[in-house]
């Protein structure tokens, strides 16, 4: 024998032979998620410090989407012309049309520059709607100070 003698109490197969070399002769056939990385073929499904595969890890890119363009230009323009409102409150209307006008084009521009330009029709067209409803409402209560 290569190693040497076995003792004699040792079983040469059996249970008791299968139970304590598992671990050490047979491959196993789950390996552990916390310490290998699983496979479907060539593709790594997870990693030990990864709880989603990678085809779910974002790729460190930024792309915008219309709706987050639309609703910043809602919302600043929102919280302006109501400053603008009342701000200018005890002035002339004209004053606070023509600010609120000024600050809706700025806030327009700003928007289509971010990337609403690229964006689909239906997008553009909500867009242009809200900011000129909101100025015309802004317009229609200072139409009261003309």
């Amino acid at each position: 024998m290569p190693n040497g003698p076995e003792p004699e109490n040792e079983p040469e197969s059996g249970p008791e032979l299968d139970a304590r070399t598992a671990s050490t002769s047979r491959p196993n056939p789950r390996p552990n998620s916390r310490e290998d990385d699983i496979m479907a073929g060539d593709r790594r499904l997870s990693r030990p410090d990864s709880a989603l595969p990678d085809w779910h890890v974002p790729d460190a890119s930024y792309r915008p989407i219309p709706i987050a363009w639309f609703a910043g230009a809602f919302l600043l323009q929102m919280v302006a012309l109501f400053a603008i409102f009342v701000a200018l409150f005890r002035f002339e209307g004209w004053i606070t049309i023509a600010l609120s006008g000024l600050v809706t084009g700025v806030i327009a521009k700003w928007t289509w520059d971010r990337g609403m330009s690229k964006a689909g029709s239906a997008w553009k067209f909500a867009t242009g709607t809200v900011l000129l409803l909101q100025l015309l409402l802004v317009a229609f209560g200072a139409g009261a100070r003309l």
